[in-house]
């Protein structure tokens, strides 16, 4: 039986988060052929919005709710999130993946910012056929805000629950959760609270590092490790090889 390994790709790494919705088609073609090379795993991708998406839900205002004034905030923010979750797609298929984008504008649901919802079968029965499903922020309707953001990283954090998953790694464009430049190679409960972490200088209305934090440590809370790693060390994070990023586990030091 293959390994089911779920894989966040940063939008950091897949975008320019400077400008409006570029894609860094370079890495995108990067990372697929390492991907495709790795026939051997079953893959479960989801990716961030970077600067596809945030821009966007900024200027629209939907990271503070849905209003009269900012419905269109919602057909405009999933536009651009799709464009980005249709190239990650296409780079994929390009290089012999069987890849399909699940949205999740779709197949979720939020109550006050957080996953409330995520009909999740389809994912598990694309798994099952051994196909790759690849899942995105995106804008969801809430039942208290009216719309929210939901982050890929709330994705990887609400997968492992409804789907068997081997691995969760997250390639970044860091080489893991940092301390005075240097990578804290284990974080738990009990040594989050003396890290300090800078909020990115790019729009993203999810929280950056800090938010990826929190997902993960609900995640070890649940027994579920995962690992941030820079998106160089991809390669070495499949083949189990040392990959110099930061464990986040539930086990204690």
């Amino acid at each position: 039986m293959k390994e089911t390994v779920l894989i966040k790709l940063g939008g950091s790494v897949i975008t320019d988060k400077s400008g409006d919705c570029t894609v860094n088609t370079e890495k995108l073609e990067h990372i697929s052929r390492i991907i495709s090379s790795h026939s051997g795993i079953q893959f479960i991708i989801v990716h961030g919005a970077g600067s596809c998406g945030h821009p966007e839900a900024k200027r629209h205002h939907l990271d503070k709710g849905l209003d009269p004034n900012n419905r269109s905030g919602i057909f405009i923010t999933h536009r651009a999130v799709l464009k980005l979750n249709t190239a990650v797609v296409n780079a994929l298929r390009a290089n012999g993946v069987e890849a399909v984008g699940i949205h999740p504008l779709d197949a979720c649901t939020a109550k006050n910012g957080r996953l409330e919802s995520f009909s999740h079968q389809p994912v598990e029965m694309l798994v099952h056929q051994g196909i790759v499903p690849v899942l995105h922020g995106d804008v969801v309707m809430d039942s208290v805000r009216g719309a929210c953001i939901v982050s890929g990283d709330q994705l990887v954090s609400a997968i492992p629950a409804r789907i068997h998953v081997d691995r969760i790694g997250l390639a970044t464009d860091v080489a893991g959760v940092l301390r005075d430049g240097d990578v804290i190679p284990l974080i738990n409960r009990d040594t989050v609270a003396d890290i300090e972490i800078g909020e990115s200088d790019n729009t993203d209305v999810t929280g950056g590092m800090i938010g990826k934090l929190k997902e993960l440590l609900r995640l070890s809370d649940e027994g579920t490790e995962s690992t941030i790693f820079h998106l160089s060390r991809l390669e070495d994070f499949l083949d189990g090889r040392e990959h110099g990023g930061t464990v986040v586990t539930g086990n204690r030091v």
